[in-house]
């Protein structure tokens, strides 16, 4: 008798030990569909896996960065989330009135017709499960932000259409190839991060949308660099490795030329256990909001970010959500400094600038010659001289 899973660890623990079985053949219909390889299926990249669960529990974290070579599984991972995503409320308004906006504005701050629900105590929102939205590398900016709708301009109507940022909203906003990704994209990219929302104007029409997101994003330092301002809003960082056990590697073959012979068998096998780690997913989310730290926690993660001479405050945000996030996904309603030792290199690699530490240094320089020039010294006025 198999015994209880008493936590989301353990049931991920437990799925990734399964070895491969070939399943049987289905039979060929000639349909094609686009399915996503199953994220319990995933060999090995213990690290890459649990920072992008950590991403689905709590989306305080700000996102994942994957950084590897090609063919170490980066795409293949995010995408297979699509099976494990949670639910969010999302609200039935062509406006994106919430019932947040009610309690924070009053009535007046929503459209007449969600008060009107409101007050009659109908639903604002519905549950729908969290989506993983794509940005491709060729889009345009007006993709991204949204621009005129071509249809209603043939008509002489000026209206203004959702881009990608939009559609993000309460979703998983995934960007290939993300330092290759054009100036414009990513400053569009880097204001709706940091605001929530954002505002597209075209002439004399204007719409502002939700763009409250989690970034993933991957790439190839081989490629090119990223810049730092997209870099410092990804939360956590992955260096993603090729497997180095020959066992692994032979179970990994096995598993992706199964997959791309039978994908839906493949699916089958692991469907129980999959849809048993997204109810945990659920679970977990809806427990997060009374997980806190320890004090113990609190002391060892700001004694590590001091002594990396980290200065971005987003370090501890994400440290400590992270934190957080692992300690509710063991089931555990304190985060302890075992949680911050085990997110901490996820947290906090990559954060540090060589560019600034030389910067800094020299302005040090300086500003020892401004207190040895202005310490003890007496400043004195001096009386300009009447003219006789």
């Amino acid at each position: 008798m198999t015994e209880p899973v008493r936590s989301l660890t353990e049931l991920l623990e437990r799925s990734s030990a399964r070895r491969f079985l070939q399943a049987p053949a289905p039979e060929d219909l000639g349909l094609s569909e686009r399915l996503a390889f199953p994220f319990l299926a995933i060999v090995g990249q213990e690290e890459m896996k649990l920072a992008l669960l950590l991403t689905l529990i709590n989306p305080n974290i700000g996102g994942v960065l994957l950084v590897g070579p090609r063919g170490t599984g980066k795409t293949t991972a995010v995408r297979s989330l699509v099976d494990l995503m949670p639910d969010v409320q999302r609200s039935r308004c062509t406006y994106g009135c919430l019932p947040e906006d009610v309690e924070t504005g009053g009535i007046d701050a929503v459209c007449p017709d969600c008060a009107r629900r409101y007050g009659e105590g109908q639903p604002l929102t519905y549950e729908d499960r969290v989506q993983l939205i794509e940005l491709p590398l060729n889009a345009r900016l007006e993709d991204v932000v949204g621009g005129i709708d071509e249809r209603a301009a043939m008509h002489s109507r000026l209206r203004l259409t959702r881009g990608l940022l939009a559609r993000a909203d309460q979703n998983l906003l995934y960007v290939d190839e993300v330092n290759l990704l054009g100036d414009e994209i990513v400053d569009a990219i880097l204001d709706a991060a940091a605001q929530g929302n954002y505002l597209v104007q075209r002439g004399a029409v204007s719409a502002a949308y939700r763009a409250r997101f989690a970034l993933v994003g991957s790439m190839n330092p081989e490629e090119g660099r990223l810049r730092p301002q997209i870099l410092d809003r990804f939360g956590l960082r992955v260096i993603v490795r090729g497997l180095e056990k020959k066992t692994d590697r032979l179970e990994a073959y096995r598993r992706s030329v199964g997959f791309q012979g039978h994908p839906r068998s493949v699916l089958n096998l692991y469907a129980d256990e999959t849809e048993a780690v997204r109810l945990e997913l659920i679970d977990t989310r809806r427990l997060l909001p009374d997980v806190r730290l320890s004090p113990q926690a609190e002391s060892f993660g700001l004694r590590i970010i001091q002594e990396l001479r980290i200065d971005s405050l987003r370090a501890e945000i994400t440290l400590f959500e992270a934190a957080r996030a692992h300690a509710v996904a063991d089931a555990r309603p304190v985060a302890t400094a075992d949680d911050v030792r085990t997110v901490a290199p996820l947290a906090l690699r990559l954060r540090r600038s060589q560019f600034m530490d030389k910067y800094l240094r020299l302005q040090q320089v300086e500003e020892r010659q401004l207190r040895d020039l202005t310490r003890g010294t007496r400043i004195t006025s001096r009386k300009t001289p009447r003219p006789s």
